[in-house]
Protein backbone atom coordinates (compact mmCIF):
# COMPACT_ATOMS: atom_id res chain seq x y z
CA UNK A 1 0.00 0.00 0.00
CA UNK A 2 0.64 3.45 -0.71
CA UNK A 3 1.78 5.26 2.48
CA UNK A 4 1.05 9.28 1.48
CA UNK A 5 2.07 12.24 3.68
CA UNK A 6 0.14 15.16 1.84
CA UNK A 7 2.64 18.74 2.12
CA UNK A 8 0.73 21.80 1.32
CA UNK A 9 2.52 24.05 -0.51
CA UNK A 10 1.23 27.64 -0.05
CA UNK A 11 -0.54 30.11 -3.06
CA UNK A 12 1.33 33.08 -3.79
CA UNK A 13 1.31 36.00 -6.41
CA UNK A 14 4.20 36.53 -8.80
CA UNK A 15 4.69 40.22 -8.73
CA UNK A 16 7.41 42.70 -10.28
CA UNK A 17 10.43 42.84 -8.85
CA UNK A 18 10.65 46.83 -8.57
CA UNK A 19 7.10 46.69 -6.19
CA UNK A 20 8.34 47.03 -2.60
CA UNK A 21 7.14 44.06 0.22
CA UNK A 22 4.35 46.45 0.93
CA UNK A 23 3.21 46.58 -2.44
CA UNK A 24 3.72 42.74 -3.33
CA UNK A 25 0.79 42.32 0.31
CA UNK A 26 -1.42 44.57 -1.34
CA UNK A 27 -1.45 42.88 -4.69
CA UNK A 28 -1.48 39.50 -2.92
CA UNK A 29 -4.83 40.36 -1.11
CA UNK A 30 -6.33 41.92 -3.64
CA UNK A 31 -5.98 38.79 -5.77
CA UNK A 32 -7.16 36.89 -2.76
CA UNK A 33 -10.62 39.08 -2.90
CA UNK A 34 -11.00 39.53 -6.73
CA UNK A 35 -11.51 35.75 -7.04
CA UNK A 36 -14.98 35.81 -5.48
CA UNK A 37 -15.43 38.92 -7.33
CA UNK A 38 -14.51 39.02 -10.61
CA UNK A 39 -15.64 36.61 -13.32
CA UNK A 40 -13.80 33.96 -14.93
CA UNK A 41 -12.66 35.47 -18.07
CA UNK A 42 -11.67 38.86 -16.53
CA UNK A 43 -7.87 39.46 -15.76
CA UNK A 44 -6.61 41.07 -12.97
CA UNK A 45 -4.53 44.15 -13.44
CA UNK A 46 -2.73 45.93 -10.63
CA UNK A 47 -0.51 48.91 -11.62
CA UNK A 48 -0.14 47.98 -14.96
CA UNK A 49 1.73 44.63 -13.99
CA UNK A 50 -0.56 41.55 -14.29
CA UNK A 51 0.02 38.40 -11.69
CA UNK A 52 -1.09 34.98 -11.60
CA UNK A 53 -1.01 31.95 -8.76
CA UNK A 54 -0.05 28.89 -9.23
CA UNK A 55 -1.03 26.40 -7.02
CA UNK A 56 1.53 23.07 -5.97
CA UNK A 57 0.83 19.65 -4.75
CA UNK A 58 3.56 17.45 -2.93
CA UNK A 59 3.09 13.93 -1.12
CA UNK A 60 5.89 11.61 -0.28
CA UNK A 61 5.83 7.95 -0.95
CA UNK A 62 7.90 5.55 1.07
CA UNK A 63 9.53 3.25 -1.18
CA UNK A 64 12.72 1.96 -0.16
CA UNK A 65 16.64 2.22 -0.97
CA UNK A 66 16.74 -1.00 -2.36
CA UNK A 67 14.06 -0.02 -5.01
CA UNK A 68 15.27 3.46 -6.18
CA UNK A 69 17.34 2.15 -9.07
CA UNK A 70 13.97 0.45 -10.31
CA UNK A 71 11.91 3.91 -9.75
CA UNK A 72 14.83 5.08 -12.05
CA UNK A 73 15.10 2.96 -14.60
CA UNK A 74 18.05 2.36 -16.63
CA UNK A 75 19.87 5.92 -17.09
CA UNK A 76 17.19 7.51 -15.38
CA UNK A 77 14.61 7.11 -18.36
CA UNK A 78 11.50 5.37 -16.48
CA UNK A 79 11.54 8.23 -14.13
CA UNK A 80 11.67 10.92 -17.25
CA UNK A 81 8.84 8.89 -18.90
CA UNK A 82 6.27 9.13 -15.70
CA UNK A 83 7.49 13.18 -15.29
CA UNK A 84 6.91 13.95 -18.89
CA UNK A 85 3.46 12.12 -19.34
CA UNK A 86 2.02 13.67 -15.82
CA UNK A 87 4.09 17.16 -15.56
CA UNK A 88 5.46 16.01 -12.23
CA UNK A 89 8.56 16.20 -10.78
CA UNK A 90 9.64 12.95 -8.75
CA UNK A 91 12.84 13.81 -6.22
CA UNK A 92 14.90 10.69 -5.13
CA UNK A 93 16.72 11.25 -2.39
CA UNK A 94 20.95 10.14 -2.62
CA UNK A 95 21.05 9.48 1.19
CA UNK A 96 20.41 5.79 1.96
CA UNK A 97 18.60 7.06 5.63
CA UNK A 98 15.90 8.23 3.38
CA UNK A 99 13.04 5.76 2.30
CA UNK A 100 11.04 8.45 0.82
CA UNK A 101 10.36 9.70 -2.96
CA UNK A 102 9.35 12.98 -3.16
CA UNK A 103 6.48 13.61 -5.66
CA UNK A 104 5.47 17.66 -6.54
CA UNK A 105 2.70 18.88 -9.08
CA UNK A 106 0.22 20.79 -10.20
CA UNK A 107 -2.87 18.85 -9.30
CA UNK A 108 -3.92 16.36 -7.56
CA UNK A 109 -4.60 13.76 -10.04
CA UNK A 110 -1.23 13.97 -11.57
CA UNK A 111 0.08 13.50 -8.25
CA UNK A 112 -2.00 10.59 -7.23
CA UNK A 113 -1.10 8.85 -10.93
CA UNK A 114 2.80 9.12 -10.07
CA UNK A 115 2.09 7.65 -6.68
CA UNK A 116 0.24 4.53 -8.41
CA UNK A 117 2.55 4.35 -11.68
CA UNK A 118 5.29 4.08 -8.66
CA UNK A 119 3.39 1.85 -6.74
CA UNK A 120 2.97 -0.75 -9.70
CA UNK A 121 6.81 -0.35 -10.30
CA UNK A 122 7.35 -1.26 -6.73
CA UNK A 123 4.77 -4.42 -7.15
CA UNK A 124 6.68 -5.72 -10.35
CA UNK A 125 9.89 -5.56 -8.99
CA UNK A 126 9.43 -7.26 -5.26
CA UNK A 127 8.05 -10.30 -6.84
CA UNK A 128 10.89 -10.59 -9.42
CA UNK A 129 14.20 -12.38 -9.33
CA UNK A 130 15.83 -8.89 -9.95
CA UNK A 131 15.49 -7.65 -6.24
CA UNK A 132 17.40 -10.08 -4.35
CA UNK A 133 16.06 -11.21 -0.58
CA UNK A 134 17.47 -9.16 1.94
CA UNK A 135 16.47 -10.96 5.03
CA UNK A 136 15.08 -14.27 6.96
CA UNK A 137 14.75 -16.35 9.91
CA UNK A 138 17.38 -18.52 10.76
CA UNK A 139 18.77 -21.11 13.11
CA UNK A 140 22.25 -20.65 14.13
CA UNK A 141 24.12 -23.61 13.92
CA UNK A 142 27.72 -21.35 13.54
CA UNK A 143 27.38 -20.83 17.51
CA UNK A 144 28.92 -24.75 17.48
CA UNK A 145 32.97 -24.18 17.97
CA UNK A 146 32.99 -27.41 17.51
CA UNK A 147 30.83 -28.13 14.24
CA UNK A 148 32.61 -24.86 12.66
CA UNK A 149 35.75 -27.22 12.86
CA UNK A 150 34.37 -29.23 11.24
CA UNK A 151 33.37 -27.47 8.41
CA UNK A 152 36.75 -25.88 7.99
CA UNK A 153 38.28 -29.50 7.61
CA UNK A 154 35.79 -30.31 5.01
CA UNK A 155 36.66 -27.89 3.25
CA UNK A 156 40.41 -27.56 3.34
CA UNK A 157 40.17 -31.35 2.54
CA UNK A 158 38.06 -31.05 -0.63
CA UNK A 159 39.81 -28.13 -1.91
CA UNK A 160 43.49 -29.66 -0.63
CA UNK A 161 42.45 -32.45 -3.22
CA UNK A 162 43.80 -30.47 -6.04
CA UNK A 163 47.09 -29.16 -4.48
CA UNK A 164 47.96 -33.03 -3.16
CA UNK A 165 47.06 -34.57 -6.60
CA UNK A 166 49.69 -32.26 -8.58
CA UNK A 167 52.24 -32.24 -5.65
CA UNK A 168 52.26 -36.19 -5.92
CA UNK A 169 52.52 -36.19 -9.96
CA UNK A 170 55.32 -33.39 -9.40
CA UNK A 171 56.95 -35.36 -7.20
CA UNK A 172 56.21 -38.54 -9.27
CA UNK A 173 57.68 -37.00 -12.19
CA UNK A 174 60.90 -35.56 -10.49
CA UNK A 175 61.48 -38.89 -8.83
CA UNK A 176 61.37 -40.41 -12.66
CA UNK A 177 63.47 -37.18 -14.46
CA UNK A 178 66.54 -38.06 -12.02
CA UNK A 179 66.45 -42.39 -12.27
CA UNK A 180 66.64 -40.90 -15.66
CA UNK A 181 69.55 -38.39 -15.58
CA UNK A 182 71.19 -41.21 -13.43
CA UNK A 183 71.58 -43.28 -16.55
CA UNK A 184 72.80 -40.15 -18.86
CA UNK A 185 76.39 -42.21 -18.78
CA UNK A 186 75.27 -45.52 -19.95
CA UNK A 187 76.92 -47.18 -22.72
CA UNK A 188 75.58 -45.64 -26.49
CA UNK A 189 77.18 -48.19 -29.77
CA UNK A 190 76.92 -45.71 -32.68
CA UNK A 191 77.84 -47.41 -35.83
CA UNK A 192 77.87 -45.84 -39.15
CA UNK A 193 78.92 -47.57 -42.60
CA UNK A 194 79.09 -45.62 -45.70
CA UNK A 195 78.80 -47.75 -48.64
CA UNK A 196 80.92 -46.52 -51.72
CA UNK A 197 78.99 -44.72 -54.80
CA UNK A 198 76.32 -44.03 -52.11
CA UNK A 199 74.75 -40.93 -50.51
CA UNK A 200 72.86 -43.02 -47.98
CA UNK A 201 74.35 -43.34 -44.07
CA UNK A 202 73.22 -46.96 -42.49
CA UNK A 203 73.23 -46.03 -38.33
CA UNK A 204 73.51 -49.30 -36.27
CA UNK A 205 72.19 -48.53 -32.56
CA UNK A 206 72.51 -50.09 -29.85
CA UNK A 207 72.40 -50.64 -26.04
CA UNK A 208 69.91 -47.31 -25.98
CA UNK A 209 68.56 -47.54 -22.99
CA UNK A 210 64.78 -47.38 -22.32
CA UNK A 211 63.55 -43.79 -21.20
CA UNK A 212 59.60 -43.45 -19.74
CA UNK A 213 58.05 -40.33 -18.48
CA UNK A 214 55.30 -40.05 -15.96
CA UNK A 215 51.93 -38.75 -17.52
CA UNK A 216 50.73 -35.43 -16.52
CA UNK A 217 47.89 -35.44 -14.76
CA UNK A 218 44.28 -35.02 -16.19
CA UNK A 219 42.94 -31.55 -16.14
CA UNK A 220 40.07 -33.17 -15.56
CA UNK A 221 40.71 -34.56 -11.92
CA UNK A 222 41.44 -31.10 -10.84
CA UNK A 223 38.56 -29.35 -8.21
CA UNK A 224 38.31 -26.16 -10.57
CA UNK A 225 37.96 -28.10 -13.86
CA UNK A 226 35.40 -29.67 -11.62
CA UNK A 227 33.78 -26.79 -10.92
CA UNK A 228 34.80 -26.79 -7.31
CA UNK A 229 36.46 -23.73 -5.91
CA UNK A 230 36.58 -21.48 -2.07
CA UNK A 231 33.50 -19.41 -3.23
CA UNK A 232 31.12 -21.82 -3.36
CA UNK A 233 31.51 -23.33 0.06
CA UNK A 234 29.03 -22.07 2.94
CA UNK A 235 31.18 -19.90 5.06
CA UNK A 236 31.84 -22.11 8.04
CA UNK A 237 30.91 -19.09 10.64
CA UNK A 238 27.64 -18.41 8.87
CA UNK A 239 26.37 -22.16 9.17
CA UNK A 240 22.70 -22.10 9.51
CA UNK A 241 19.04 -23.56 8.92
CA UNK A 242 16.90 -21.25 7.13
CA UNK A 243 13.21 -21.28 7.95
CA UNK A 244 11.67 -18.35 5.84
CA UNK A 245 12.97 -15.86 3.15
CA UNK A 246 12.08 -12.69 2.95
CA UNK A 247 12.26 -9.43 0.66
CA UNK A 248 12.13 -6.35 3.47
CA UNK A 249 13.00 -3.22 1.05
CA UNK A 250 12.36 -0.23 3.72
CA UNK A 251 12.62 0.20 6.98
CA UNK A 252 9.10 0.10 7.50
CA UNK A 253 8.81 -3.59 6.51
CA UNK A 254 11.93 -4.29 8.71
CA UNK A 255 10.55 -3.06 11.67
CA UNK A 256 7.25 -5.01 11.59
CA UNK A 257 9.33 -8.40 10.61
CA UNK A 258 10.97 -7.24 13.84
CA UNK A 259 8.06 -6.94 15.78
CA UNK A 260 6.29 -10.04 14.48
CA UNK A 261 9.49 -12.57 15.95
CA UNK A 262 9.10 -11.30 18.84
CA UNK A 263 4.88 -11.31 19.46
CA UNK A 264 5.39 -14.99 18.92
CA UNK A 265 8.26 -15.86 21.06
CA UNK A 266 5.74 -17.87 23.48
CA UNK A 267 3.74 -19.62 20.26
CA UNK A 268 7.18 -21.04 19.68
CA UNK A 269 7.74 -22.29 23.27
CA UNK A 270 4.94 -24.05 23.33
CA UNK A 271 5.07 -25.38 20.18
CA UNK A 272 8.38 -26.77 21.76
CA UNK A 273 6.33 -27.94 24.66
CA UNK A 274 8.96 -25.66 26.57
CA UNK A 275 11.86 -28.43 26.35
CA UNK A 276 14.87 -28.55 24.69
CA UNK A 277 15.62 -29.51 20.83
CA UNK A 278 18.87 -31.08 19.63
CA UNK A 279 19.30 -32.06 15.64
CA UNK A 280 21.21 -34.69 14.02
CA UNK A 281 23.36 -33.45 10.51
CA UNK A 282 24.43 -36.81 9.01
CA UNK A 283 25.81 -37.43 5.33
CA UNK A 284 25.30 -35.15 2.38
CA UNK A 285 22.93 -34.99 -0.14
CA UNK A 286 22.14 -32.93 -3.44
CA UNK A 287 19.33 -30.16 -4.68
CA UNK A 288 18.49 -29.13 -7.85
CA UNK A 289 20.28 -31.31 -10.11
CA UNK A 290 22.28 -34.37 -10.51
CA UNK A 291 25.61 -35.17 -8.30
CA UNK A 292 27.62 -34.80 -11.72
CA UNK A 293 25.83 -31.23 -12.10
CA UNK A 294 25.42 -30.31 -8.44
CA UNK A 295 23.91 -26.90 -7.94
CA UNK A 296 23.74 -27.17 -4.04
CA UNK A 297 24.93 -29.85 -1.52
CA UNK A 298 23.58 -30.12 1.77
CA UNK A 299 23.62 -32.01 5.13
CA UNK A 300 20.47 -33.52 5.83
CA UNK A 301 18.58 -32.47 9.28
CA UNK A 302 17.02 -34.69 11.69
CA UNK A 303 15.01 -33.89 15.05
CA UNK A 304 16.66 -35.83 18.02
CA UNK A 305 13.45 -38.41 18.89
CA UNK A 306 11.53 -37.35 16.00
CA UNK A 307 8.54 -36.00 17.63
CA UNK A 308 8.33 -33.21 14.67
CA UNK A 309 8.34 -30.44 17.60
CA UNK A 310 11.00 -28.34 15.22
CA UNK A 311 8.99 -28.47 12.06
CA UNK A 312 5.71 -27.04 14.31
CA UNK A 313 7.97 -24.64 15.69
CA UNK A 314 8.94 -23.28 12.31
CA UNK A 315 5.40 -23.42 11.06
CA UNK A 316 4.32 -21.17 13.64
CA UNK A 317 7.11 -18.33 12.68
CA UNK A 318 6.19 -18.98 8.91
CA UNK A 319 2.19 -18.73 9.81
CA UNK A 320 2.88 -14.92 11.83
CA UNK A 321 4.66 -13.37 8.61
CA UNK A 322 2.36 -14.54 6.05
CA UNK A 323 -0.48 -13.38 8.39
CA UNK A 324 1.10 -10.00 8.75
CA UNK A 325 2.02 -9.83 4.94
CA UNK A 326 5.67 -9.92 4.81
CA UNK A 327 5.77 -12.82 2.56
CA UNK A 328 5.55 -12.89 -0.84
CA UNK A 329 2.88 -14.92 -2.40
CA UNK A 330 5.15 -17.59 -4.05
CA UNK A 331 7.20 -18.08 -0.82
CA UNK A 332 3.61 -18.63 0.88
CA UNK A 333 2.99 -21.50 -1.15
CA UNK A 334 6.29 -23.32 -1.04
CA UNK A 335 6.67 -26.02 1.29
CA UNK A 336 10.04 -26.21 4.00
CA UNK A 337 12.51 -28.18 4.02
CA UNK A 338 15.10 -27.80 6.32
CA UNK A 339 18.01 -28.37 5.61
CA UNK A 340 21.91 -27.29 6.45
CA UNK A 341 23.76 -25.72 3.03
CA UNK A 342 27.48 -26.75 2.65
CA UNK A 343 28.01 -25.82 -1.12
CA UNK A 344 25.96 -23.79 -3.50
CA UNK A 345 26.78 -22.81 -6.82
CA UNK A 346 24.87 -19.82 -6.72
CA UNK A 347 27.31 -17.68 -4.41
CA UNK A 348 30.24 -18.54 -6.97
CA UNK A 349 32.67 -15.41 -7.65
CA UNK A 350 32.83 -14.44 -11.48
CA UNK A 351 34.95 -11.80 -13.06
CA UNK A 352 31.71 -11.58 -16.12
CA UNK A 353 28.10 -12.60 -15.25
CA UNK A 354 26.26 -15.36 -17.31
CA UNK A 355 22.73 -16.68 -17.33
CA UNK A 356 24.36 -20.02 -17.49
CA UNK A 357 22.89 -22.26 -14.88
CA UNK A 358 25.98 -22.71 -12.35
CA UNK A 359 27.05 -26.44 -11.04
CA UNK A 360 29.88 -28.51 -10.18
CA UNK A 361 30.54 -32.21 -9.96
CA UNK A 362 30.14 -33.12 -6.34
CA UNK A 363 30.86 -37.08 -7.20
CA UNK A 364 34.12 -37.38 -5.41
CA UNK A 365 32.75 -35.40 -2.48
CA UNK A 366 29.33 -37.39 -2.04
CA UNK A 367 31.81 -40.80 -2.36
CA UNK A 368 34.31 -39.25 0.67
CA UNK A 369 31.60 -37.44 2.91
CA UNK A 370 28.13 -39.41 1.50
CA UNK A 371 28.06 -40.93 5.01
CA UNK A 372 29.75 -38.46 7.03
CA UNK A 373 28.94 -38.03 11.02
CA UNK A 374 28.22 -34.02 11.20
CA UNK A 375 27.07 -34.34 14.69
CA UNK A 376 24.37 -33.63 17.15
CA UNK A 377 23.77 -30.18 18.18
CA UNK A 378 21.02 -27.81 20.48
CA UNK A 379 18.49 -25.45 18.55
CA UNK A 380 19.60 -22.57 21.12
CA UNK A 381 17.77 -19.33 19.12
CA UNK A 382 15.81 -17.84 16.08
CA UNK A 383 17.08 -14.73 14.02
CA UNK A 384 15.73 -12.51 12.41
CA UNK A 385 19.31 -11.97 9.91
CA UNK A 386 19.98 -9.55 7.00
CA UNK A 387 21.96 -10.89 4.65
CA UNK A 388 25.15 -9.26 3.18
CA UNK A 389 25.89 -8.18 6.85
CA UNK A 390 28.17 -9.74 9.54
CA UNK A 391 28.68 -9.29 13.11
CA UNK A 392 32.39 -8.96 14.93
CA UNK A 393 31.71 -13.09 14.57
CA UNK A 394 31.63 -13.73 11.42
CA UNK A 395 27.66 -14.57 11.87
CA UNK A 396 24.28 -12.68 10.06
CA UNK A 397 23.46 -9.13 11.33
CA UNK A 398 20.88 -10.08 13.93
CA UNK A 399 18.00 -7.59 13.71
CA UNK A 400 16.47 -9.48 16.34
CA UNK A 401 15.74 -12.97 18.32
CA UNK A 402 13.99 -15.31 20.20
CA UNK A 403 15.45 -18.01 22.43
CA UNK A 404 14.68 -21.50 22.59
CA UNK A 405 14.24 -24.03 25.55
CA UNK A 406 17.93 -25.05 26.43
CA UNK A 407 17.00 -26.44 30.38
CA UNK A 408 14.10 -28.49 31.10
CA UNK A 409 11.10 -26.71 32.59
CA UNK A 410 10.32 -27.86 36.04
CA UNK A 411 6.16 -27.66 37.59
Amino acid sequence: MISMLWRPVSTTATVSADHTMNEAVVATDEITESATTCSNDEQRVIEGESSSSIEKHSISVEVGTSLFRFIKGKGGSTQQKIEEELGVKISIPTSKEDDFVSIEGTSVDSVTSAAEKIQAIIDESVNSRNLDYSHFISLPLAIHPELVDKLINFQNSILGNEDACTNENEDTTENKEVDQLSKENADVAVELKVEDGSAAVKVNLTNIPLVSYAPKASKSSTSSDLGIDKSIFIKPKTFHLTVLMLKLWNKDRVKRATEVLQSISTKVMDALDNRPLSIRLKGLDCMKGSLAKARVLYAPVEEIGSEGRLLRACQVIIDAYTEAGLVLENDAKQSLKLHATVMNARHRKRKTWTKKVDSFDARGIFKQYGSEEWGEYLIREAHLSQRFSFDENGYYHCCTSITFPEEMQVE
